[in-house]
């Protein structure tokens, strides 16, 4: 329990504590770190100092230094939060400490240092394989055997309410006989969770599974927007590129993985066994249970379920160092499209409207095969906490211009 007036049941309560970096009008110039509680920004620098442990760490003006000081730290931190914030004792030093959330600018909340995208949903994965492989198998043969990837761009890692620019490529039609160039005509969303990584490892080393917990520092909400017609074109033989370095964007919290304790869940079971370094049949389930949606223009399209996804955040991360890669704190790594096996919790609009042939009709009567310039696309999520509680994630989203 909390000494501040929030209900009890809260998905921001003292059971998740996540963080951000923000701005506020009585220093609109420096960037700090926040943690969220209820409708509150607790200036977590500030509070620090006021229970008098001052921390430097607090004081930074991103997580990364937070991040980068390893687990112990980062749960020492998370307890003296939690004691700050339920003590009545701290009450009367802490409480001038919180600001309105409606009151700040939230900024991205680490520096990004590198950023891989997975693919990770069998029924995303399937979905896609049927629309442009009809007739053929939908997932390639070494989809079942590995976590496919690939490096996206971390420069244009953007946080929550940045506006999305449509962006220019090449894109060929089947039934054009040449490329063209011009905005694109098939701007989509993907419906992702991130993870973002804390502590780093040396090159030439690898990070098993059992490492996850002691390298991921928590986990955020992320839209990797895709050109799906400049992506077509391109794709073929050494994957994306500009149909998805444009942007992809993130919430503004990154909710700590200890806060998900309660939202682990065993993944699906798998019809293909493993090897070795993947097999996580006799480890700690890093399956999460997060109910996702995502609306346009204020409309619910979409309930992807994240306990679906075939490839966990720790075998994705065992995958992405196998071959001795360095992890940097700040490295950023996603789940990719969150896809169920239902029609209404498709994560992408491609495989929503099947590839435009089956255009969605938002609330106002219009039609969307993909986003006109004017959409506003969100996506939300929580997770189950301790006593029935609900883990808040935020939002990530974005809208459309020229």
């Amino acid at each position: 329990m909390t000494w501040l007036a929030i209900p009890q049941d809260s998905p921001y309560g003292v059971h998740n504590l996540p963080y951000g970096v923000f701005t506020a009008a009585d220093q609109p110039g420096r960037r700090r770190i926040g943690v969220r509680i209820g409708d509150s920004v607790l200036d977590a620098g500030a509070a620090a100092r006021a229970a008098g442990a001052p921390s430097v760490l607090l004081d930074a003006d991103t997580l990364n230094p937070l991040m980068a000081a390893g687990r112990p730290t980062w749960r020492e931190v998370r307890a003296a939060l939690t004691e700050w914030l339920t003590d009545e004792a701290h009450r009367p030093v802490v409480a001038p400490c919180l600001l309105p959330l409606a009151e700040v600018e939230l900024h991205l909340p680490f520096e990004v240092a590198d950023y891989v995208d997975f693919y990770a949903s069998e029924h995303h994965a399937t979905n896609l394989g049927r629309i442009f492989r009809p007739g053929s198998e939908p997932l390639t043969p070494n989809w079942k055997h590995l976590p496919i990837g690939y490096h996206g761009r971390a420069g244009t890692v953007v946080v929550s309410g940045t506006p999305i620019v449509r962006p220019h490529g090449q894109r060929k039609a089947p039934t054009e006989p040449l490329p063209s160039f011009g905005p694109t005509r098939r701007l989509d969303i993907e419906a992702e969770v991130g993870f973002v990584v804390g502590t780093p490892s040396a090159l030439g080393t690898t990070v098993p599974m059992g490492g996850f917990r002691e390298h991921v520092f928590g986990v955020c909400l992320l839209n990797d927007w895709s050109a799906r017609d400049i992506q077509a074109w391109e794709y073929v033989p050494l994957g994306p590129f500009l149909g998805k370095s444009f942007a992809t964007s993130v919430s503004p919290w990154v909710v700590p993985l200890d806060a998900l304790e309660h939202a682990r869940v065993a993944p699906p079971v798998r019809d293909v066994e493993p090897l070795a370094y993947l097999d996580d049949r006799s480890s700690e389930p890093w399956g999460l249970d997060l109910a996702m949606e995502v609306s346009l223009n204020g409309h619910p399209v979409s309930r992807p379920p994240f306990a679906t996804m075939y490839w966990t955040a720790a075998q994705q991360l065992a995958h992405m160092t196998v071959n001795g890669a360095a992890l940097r704190t700040g490295d950023l790594f996603a789940s990719g499209t969150v896809s169920g096996p239902e029609p209404e919790t498709r994560g992408a609009l491609i495989e929503l409207t099947w590839n435009g042939e089956h255009p969605i009709k938002l609330a106002d009567g219009t039609e969307r095969t993909f986003l006109e310039n004017g959409d506003e696309v969100a996506i939300t999520a929580t997770a189950p906490g301790p006593d029935g509680t609900r883990i808040g994630f935020g939002e990530v989203t974005g809208r459309i211009v020229p």
